[in-house]
C-alpha cells in the first residue's frame, strides 16, 4: 500500500480505468482515494462497496502484468519513435485485457455461490514502470484489478477470484499475440530495420539481452548482500520503502563502479547506452529500413495452428493430468497464430482464433459431454491423442498382467546376508519388495516415501536374482539417478531412454509440436546417423530378466508405453520402484499409478529410514498425502509448533531468507538443498549467495568461467551439469563443486562424493552448466543433504521432496502476514486433488470442478416470469391470492437445491472411493486396516448408493411434479403435490442398501 501511495504522489495521482459495459473511463487518484480504492470504498464518495473483507490474508487487488521481451526496451531506449509506438502497443494491449475481464469475469450469487453473475464494471489501476529493480531497460505495466466488481444486478460484492486466476494464460497469450502481430508496432520495427525471430525476440538486438541481464543478476546479488546487512543491523525490523530504495541504487552503484548513486533519467539513459556500446558499438548505428514480411491471414494452415494449438494446452496441462479448458484452447491459438508470422489487426484476427479453437475442439476428448453450460475456465477437455496414450498404455499393462510367484522370504534373507553388513537389517516390507522383483509376476509395483530404504531393498533383490541365475537391468528416468542407482546397488545402471533407443525407438516432434515415438526395425535406416539399425547392442534383454525401473514416479506415458512394448516382446519383467507423490514427469504423468492398478505383485514401503528424528519421520509420511484440508492444517500446525515454517512478508524476503539459511548451515559444514517455485527464484539465490561468497572471500575471481545464460562461474562455485556428455562423463542434473577453469577446460569434482572428477569444455559450461546452490524440485530429486529449506510456490511434490531432503533439519517459507495464514497456505501446498491416472479419472476430474464453478441460473419453469414473493408457512405463497402452482414450483426449487447437494456429496464419494481402492492397491491388507479401509471403505461405498437411491426417486418425483403441478387431495394446509411430498419424505431417510449391493472398487 505504501508503494502504491508513492505513485499516487507522482504526476498527478495514479490512473485509474474504469470500465462499465465495454466503455473504457480513466481519471486519477490521490492517495487519499487510493487508499480507500484499495480498502473496497468508492474513492470519491467513501461509501462501502459490499461486504468487507475481514481476513488479513483476502486479496484485495489482482495483479496482471503486461510484459514484452526485454530487446523491446532497448528498442524503445534507441529510438524515440520506437518508444511511443511501444507505449502506444501497451495501450491499445491494456485496453483489450481490462474489457477482457469485464466481460469473461463473474462475481457468485446464491447460496454456496453457485450463481455466476456477469459484471457491468471493473476498475483497474495501472502502474507504469521504465526499468527493472537492478535499473535495467525493462518497460512494463502492472494492472492492479480490485476484487470489487458491480455485476448486472446492481450489486457491488467480490470478484470470482478463481476465475480469475485461469484467465493469466489468456492474458499472457494476448501479450505475445500483441507483440509479435500489431500492425503499427512490427512497421515503426521495420523503419529502424528491426525484425522479429522465431522467440519474438528483435532479432537485431537480441544479443545484446544476456549481457545487460548479467549485470542485472549481479546487481541482485548486490541487493540481497546489502540487505541482509541492513536486517542484520535492524534486528525484527523491515526496512522502508525509501530506504529499499536506498539499497537498490547503492547496488547499482556497487556494480556499475564510478556511477552516481542517484540518477535522473537522462543520467541513467546516457549510463545505459554507454553500456550498450560496450556490448556492440553497432547498437547505436541507424539501421536502414527494411520491408514488412507477413504471412497473409488467408494463406494460414488453420489445420496445422489448431494442431499446435492443442499441443499448447496439452503441454501446459500436464500438471492436471493433461485436463485443460477454453481458456487454455483459447491462448494456445493466440500463442500459435503469434508464432505463424502474420501481421494484422486484432480484431481481424479474432475470426481466425475462433476457427483455431473450433478446429482445436475436434481435437479432444470431451470430458463433459451433454453440459452446455460450461464455464470457460473448467478444464473439461482431454487432447485426443493423451487420451489413446493412456488407453493405449492401460492395454499394454492389462496384457503383461500375468501372475507369477514372489520369492520365499528365507531366500532373500540368505541374499541380504550376502549383500548387507551385519548392521543394516531389513525390514519386513522390503522383504516383501525384494522377494516380488526376485519372483515371477510379469508387472511388480514397489512404492513408498522419501527415505524409505528402496535403494537397500533393491541390493538384495539384485543378489536374489543374480542367485537364481537371472538378470536384474536397472534403469531410471535420467543418467544421473541411474548412475545413482548403480552406484549403491552395485551394478551398471543407465538411463531408460537409452535401452529403449537400443531396442530401435526414436523420438522427436512432429511440425504441430507433438511427441512423437516411432520404432526401427532391423536394416531400417536411422534418420539421425543414416546407419542401418541392427538391433540391440548394449542392453540385450532375455526372457525371465527383469528391468527394475527407479525413480519410476518421473516416467511419462510415451516412455512407459514403448517400455511394456519392449516387455511384451521379449517376456521380461518390469518393476516399478518409486514415489508417484514426489516430482512428476516433465510430459503426462501416471505410468506408475498405471502400471501399478495392474501389478500382480504390489508393495508399499512404510518405514522411514532417513531421518535422525523418528517423530519427524512419522510426521513426513503425513505430510506425503494428507485426505482432507484439516489433516493438512494439522500437519502444518505440528510443522510451525516445531518451528519449521518461517513466515515472510514477500518474495524478495523468501529469497534473502534462503540464502541466509545457505550461509547458517554452510558454516557448520553442512550440505544445504535449495529448493525453489521457480527457475526465477532460483536465479536469483544463486547468483546472491555466489556474490556474498566473493564478499566473503571464499571465491575469487582470479579465473572467470561462464555458464549459460552468459552466468558467471568461479573456482569452489556449486554447479549443475544440464545435458548427458558421454565423452566428458557427465550427466543431466548432476551437483558439481566447480575446482579449477583452465585455458582449455573446467575441472568439477562430484558434490556427494570427491573421489569423481571431470573435465568439461568451456563450450559445454557456456551452454549446459549453471549455478546450482538452489534449484527447482526436479534439480533436487533423489539428493539428500544435511538441511533443507522449501521456498514459496512449490506445488505438493514439491513441499513434500523439499521437506525431505534434510537428514536433520528441514523448513519451509510461507509468505503471509500472519501464523494462521502461513499454516493455511502451507496446507494449500499439501494437497493434491484426485490422482487422473485414467479417462474414468479425468472426467470424474473434471465433473468436481464444473460442479464447483459457479453457473448461469437454470430457467424457470414459470411461464410468466419469475416467481412471485416468498413461500409462507404450509408452503403457501406470501402473495395474496396463494397461488397453489407457484407454491408448488417453489417447493420443487427447494427440493431441487437438495438434489444439488447430493450430487455434489455424490461426486466427493466418488472421488474418495477411487483414491481409496488406489491406496488399498498399494498397501495390501494389513496396510489397509492401518488406514481403516475395511470400514471406511464400506461406509463410503453405502453411503455412494443410498445417496443415488435417495438421489434418483426424488428426481423422478421432482419431474412427475414438475410435469403434472395441480394440486389433488393432500393433507390439510399442505399444497404440495402428492409427487412433492414423497420427494420430501425420501429426501429425510434414504432406504436400506443390501449388502449384496456393495461395490469392490473401480478397476482402472
Amino acid at each position: 500500500m505504501d508503494a502504491l501511495a508513492g505513485y499516487s504522489d507522482a504526476a498527478g495521482g495514479v490512473a485509474r480505468f474504469v470500465v462499465d459495459a465495454g466503455q473504457i473511463t480513466e481519471d486519477k487518484l490521490d492517495e487519499v482515494q487510493l487508499r480507500r480504492w484499495v480498502d473496497g470504498f468508492d474513492p470519491v464518495t467513501g461509501e462501502r462497496r459490499g461486504r468487507d473483507l475481514t481476513s488479513p490474508e483476502a486479496d484485495l487487488l489482482l495483479d496482471g502484468t503486461i510484459n514484452a521481451p526485454k530487446s523491446y526496451s532497448i528498442a524503445a531506449l534507441l529510438g524515440p519513435e520506437l518508444a511511443d509506438e511501444f507505449e502506444a502497443l501497451q495501450d491499445r494491449l491494456r485496453d483489450r485485457v481490462i474489457t477482457l475481464w469485464q466481460r469473461e469475469l463473474n462475481a457468485r450469487r446464491g447460496a454456496g455461490g453457485r450463481i455466476r453473475e456477469p459484471l457491468r464494471r471493473i476498475e483497474v489501476v495501472e502502474l507504469r514502470h521504465r526499468r527493472s529493480r537492478a535499473l535495467d531497460p525493462h518497460i512494463h505495466r502492472h494492472l492492479w484489478l480490485t476484487v470489487k466488481v458491480l455485476g448486472e444486478d446492481g450489486k457491488w460484492s467480490n470478484i470470482d477470484s478463481r476465475v480469475a486466476m485461469k484467465m493469466h494464460t489468456l492474458v499472457n497469450a494476448e501479450g505475445e499475440l500483441a507483440a509479435r502481430t500489431d500492425p503499427r508496432w512490427v512497421a515503426a520495427l521495420a523503419r529502424y530495420g528491426y525484425t522479429l525471430d522465431v522467440d519474438g525476440e528483435i532479432a537485431q538486438l537480441a544479443h545484446a539481452v544476456r549481457p545487460l541481464s548479467r549485470r542485472s543478476n549481479q546487481i541482485e546479488a548486490n541487493r540481497a548482500m546489502l540487505l541482509a546487512r541492513w536486517h542484520a543491523q535492524h534486528p525484527h525490523r523491515q526496512p522502508s520503502p525509501d530506504q529499499l530504495q536506498q539499497i537498490d541504487r547503492l547496488a547499482w552503484a556497487t556494480a556499475r563502479p564510478n556511477k552516481p548513486g542517484d540518477l535522473d533519467e537522462t543520467s541513467w539513459e546516457d549510463l545505459v547506452l554507454s553500456e550498450l556500446t560496450a556490448i556492440d558499438p553497432a547498437l547505436l548505428h541507424l539501421r536502414a529500413a527494411t520491408p514488412v514480411r507477413a504471412v497473409a491471414v488467408e494463406g494460414l494452415d488453420v489445420g496445422l495452428l489448431a494442431a499446435r494449438a492443442v499441443v499448447e494446452a496439452d503441454a501446459r496441462a500436464a500438471g492436471c493430468g493433461g485436463r485443460f479448458g477454453l481458456f487454455d484452447l483459447r491462448a494456445g491459438a493466440m500463442r500459435a497464430l503469434a508464432a505463424a508470422g502474420v501481421v494484422d489487426g486484432r480484431d481481424r484476427l479474432q475470426s481466425v482464433i475462433d476457427e483455431v479453437v473450433a478446429r482445436g475442439l475436434t481435437l479432444t476428448t470431451d470430458l463433459l459431454e451433454g453440459e452446455a453450460d460450461r464455464p470457460a475456465h473448467v478444464k473439461g477437455y482431454l487432447a485426443t491423442a493423451t487420451a489413446a496414450l493412456k488407453t493405449e498404455l492401460a492395454d499394454r499393462f492389462d496384457a503383461l498382467s500375468h501372475p507369477g510367484e514372489v520369492l520365499d522370504a528365507d531366500a532373500v534373507l540368505t541374499a541380504a546376508a550376502d549383500v548387507l553388513t551385519a548392521d543394516v537389517i531389513l525390514d519386513p516390507r522390503q522383504i516383501a519388495a525384494a522377494a516380488a522383483i526376485a519372483g515371477t509376476d510379469i508387472l511388480a509395483a514397489i512404492t513408498g516415501p522419501a527415505g524409505a530404504g528402496k535403494t537397500t531393498m533393491l541390493k538384495v533383490a539384485h543378489a536374489a536374482l543374480r542367485a537364481q541365475g537371472r538378470r536384474m537391468v536397472v534403469v531410471a528416468p535420467t543418467k544421473k539417478a541411474a548412475s545413482v542407482a548403480g552406484r549403491e546397488i552395485g551394478t551398471h545402471a543407465s538411463s531408460l531412454h537409452a535401452l529403449l533407443g537400443d531396442h530401435g525407438w526414436r523420438w522427436g516432434r512432429d511440425d504441430a509440436g507433438a511427441e512423437m515415438w516411432t520404432r526401427l526395425h532391423v536394416g531400417d535406416s536411422d534418420p539421425a546417423t543414416g546407419v542401418p539399425y541392427e538391433g540391440p547392442r548394449r542392453y540385450v534383454l532375455q526372457a525371465g530378466d527383469r528391468v527394475v525401473v527407479d525413480e519410476a514416479g518421473m516416467v511419462d506415458l510415451h516412455t512407459a508405453n514403448a517400455l511394456a512394448v519392449v516387455a511384451q516382446e521379449l517376456r521380461v519383467g518390469i518393476a516399478m520402484v518409486g514415489d508417484p507423490l514426489q516430482a512428476r514427469p516433465v510430459g503426462h504423468s501416471g505410468a506408475m499409478a498405471t502400471m501399478a492398478f495392474r501389478s500382480t505383485a504390489v508393495v508399499e514401503l512404510t518405514a522411514v529410514h532417513r531421518f535422525r528424528d523418528p517423530h519427524y519421520a512419522a510426521l513426513t509420511l503425513r505430510m506425503r498425502e494428507p485426505a482432507s484440508k484439516e489433516v493438512a492444517l494439522a500437519v502444518a500446525a505440528e510443522l510451525d509448533d516445531r518451528g519449521l515454517i518461517r513466515r515472510v512478508n514477500g518474495r524478495e524476503e523468501a529469497r534473502d531468507a534462503m540464502v541466509d539459511a545457505y550461509f547458517r548451515h554452510a558454516t557448520s559444514q553442512r550440505r544445504v538443498a535449495l529448493v525453489t517455485g521457480s527457475n526465477e527464484d532460483a536465479n536469483a539465490i544463486n547468483e546472491a549467495i555466489q556474490h556474498r561468497r566473493l564478499a566473503a572471500g571464499e571465491l575469487s575471481l582470479v579465473r572467470i568461467g561462464v555458464g549459460r545464460d552468459e552466468q558467471r562461474l568461479l573456482e569452489g562455485d556449486l554447479v549443475q551439469t544440464r545435458r548427458n556428455d558421454r565423452h566428458a562423463g557427465v550427466e543431466n542434473r548432476a551437483v558439481w563443486v566447480l575446482r579449477r577453469i583452465t585455458d582449455t577446460g573446467i575441472e568439477l569434482v562430484s558434490a556427494s562424493d570427491s573421489g569423481v572428477a571431470r573435465t568439461i569444455s568451456h563450450e559445454y559450461a557456456a551452454n549446459h552448466v549453471h549455478l546450482a546452490y538452489a534449484s527447482t524440485v526436479h534439480g533436487i530429486q533423489g539428493e539428500t543433504a544435511d538441511a533443507s529449506v522449501v521456498g514459496p510456490g512449490v506445488d505438493a511434490a514439491g513441499l513434500y521432496v523439499g521437506m525431505t531432503r534434510g537428514r536433520d533439519h528441514n523448513e519451509a517459507i510461507a509468505i503471509s502476514h500472519t501464523a494462521a495464514g502461513a499454516r493455511d497456505q502451507i496446507a494449500d501446498s499439501m494437497l493434491r486433488g484426485i490422482p487422473e491416472v485414467s479417462i474414468d479419472d479425468s472426467r470424474r476430474a473434471a465433473s468436481i470442478e464444473l460442479d464447483r464453478a459457479a453457473r448461469h441460473p437454470a430457467p424457470s419453469n414459470v411461464a410468466d416470469g419469475d416467481l412471485p414473493g416468498p413461500v409462507g408457512a404450509g408452503g403457501h405463497c406470501a402473495d395474496p391470492g396463494h397461488d397453489p402452482v407457484v407454491a408448488v414450483r417453489r417447493d420443487l426449487a427447494v427440493r431441487k437445491e437438495w438434489l444439488d447437494d447430493a450430487k455434489r456429496r455424490l461426486l466427493s464419494l466418488d472421488a474418495a472411493l477411487a483414491a481409496g481402492a488406489a491406496r488399498l492397491h498399494a498397501r495390501g491388507t494389513d496396510q489397509a486396516a492401518e488406514w481403516g479401509a475395511a470400514d471406511e471403505r464400506a461406509a463410503l461405498v453405502d453411503e455412494r448408493a443410498a445417496k443415488f437411491t435417495a438421489y434418483t426417486s426424488v428426481l423422478d418425483d421432482y419431474r412427475a411434479g414438475a410435469l403434472d403441478p395441480t394440486p389433488t387431495e393432500h393433507a390439510p394446509g399442505d399444497s404440495r403435490t402428492p409427487a412433492v411430498s414423497a420427494a420430501v419424505s425420501r429426501g429425510s431417510a434414504g432406504p436400506v442398501i443390501s449388502p449384496s449391493s456393495r461395490e469392490t472398487g473401480p478397476r482402472r
